[in-house]
C-alpha cells in the first residue's frame, strides 16, 4: 500500500539520495587508496607483470638450451670415452652449437 504523505515521500528521496552519495564517496576513497598505494610501490624495487613473464621467458629458453648443450656434453663424452685414452686432446677452439646465442 503506498502512501501520499509528502513527508514520507520526502524522507524516502533523502534517504535515496544519500545512499547514493555514500556509494559515490566509497567508491572516490577506494580509487584514492589504490592510486596511493601504488605511487607508494613504486619507489619499491617492484616489477611489471610485463617485466616478470619477458624475464620468465628468457629463463625458460636459457634452460632449454642448457639442457641442449649438457646432452651434447654428454654424447661427446661418450664418444671420447670410446676411443679409448691414448687420443691426444685437440687444442682446437671448440665448436659452438648451431643454436647457439652467445649469452
Amino acid at each position: 500500500m503506498q502512501s501520499d504523505n509528502p513527508r514520507i515521500s520526502d524522507l524516502t528521496r533523502m534517504i535515496t539520495a544519500a545512499a547514493g552519495t555514500f556509494a559515490g564517496m566509497g567508491r572516490e576513497a577506494s580509487e584514492a587508496a589504490r592510486e596511493r598505494l601504488k605511487e607508494a610501490m613504486g619507489g619499491l624495487d617492484f616489477v611489471s607483470r610485463e617485466e616478470f613473464e619477458a624475464v620468465k621467458q628468457m629463463a625458460a629458453a636459457a634452460r632449454t638450451q642448457n639442457d641442449a648443450l649438457a646432452a651434447r656434453i654428454a654424447r661427446l663424452e661418450a664418444k671420447h670415452a670410446g676411443q679409448g685414452d691414448d687420443t691426444a686432446e685437440s687444442d682446437a677452439t671448440p665448436k659452438q652449437p648451431d643454436d647457439y646465442t652467445g649469452l
